[in-house]
């Protein structure tokens, strides 16, 4: 580093550098999985929840009713059936939830249909109980076949995507839908602009 003319030495720029966006590339597929950690931490509450009741149900406390030992016996059943089906979801077993493509999207908690982005008008966010979802907005022809396609989770006019839960946060998931959505918009406009100066050059060798 050189001094100055006045033999001063100019002081460096010690700032760290920016961390880099998340880059999303909107030609390969995107596949997300439910959060291990997540998970995890509901199974050890549900084993809590399983073992509370047990000592409801076979009387491990003082001073407890036959009613609330009924209710333990009841709890035993709920909460062991609820931990197994956490179990059962964890995602090293259960593999991808939500698969976004360059072609379209498909969430198995709302449906197995996949979604093409040419039958979604737009993407949008909003707050719903404190979290932020992905709207899909479904074009005319495709709310008519939502009732028969995906009956899980959807509403009229338009499909909810949560992020609650899963290994990508929900602006992350937003980005690279709406950049999926873009790339076929694009290619779809180089698609007609091409069949419109074939049809062109076809009258002109007419």
């Amino acid at each position: 580093m050189r001094a100055g003319p006045d033999g001063h030495v100019p002081a460096t720029d010690d700032r760290p550098a920016a961390t880099p966006a998340v880059i999303i590339d909107a030609s390969h597929d995107l596949e997300i999985c439910h959060c291990a950690a997540h998970l995890r931490l509901l199974v050890a509450v549900g084993f809590a929840m399983t073992l509370l009741s047990a000592s409801l149900a076979f009387n491990w406390w003082d001073g407890i009713v036959d009613h609330d030992t009924a209710v333990g016996y009841a709890s035993v059943v709920v909460f062991s059936l609820v931990t197994c089906w956490l179990i059962w979801m964890l995602p090293a077993e259960r593999g991808p939830v939500v698969v976004v493509t360059p072609y379209g999207i498909r969430d198995l908690r709302l449906g197995n249909e996949f979604l093409l982005w040419d039958s979604i008008a737009e993407i949008s966010a909003e707050e719903c109980r404190g979290h932020k979802v992905i709207v899909l907005t479904p074009t005319p022809a495709l709310q008519r076949l939502l009732p028969c396609i995906m009956s899980r989770g959807t509403q009229p006019h338009r499909i909810i995507v949560r992020a609650e839960g899963l290994t990508m946060d929900v602006d992350t998931l937003l980005r690279a839908c709406r950049d999926c959505h873009a790339a076929d918009d694009s290619r779809t406009a180089l698609r007609r602009d091409r069949d419109h100066g074939a049809q062109g050059l076809a009258a002109q060798a007419s």
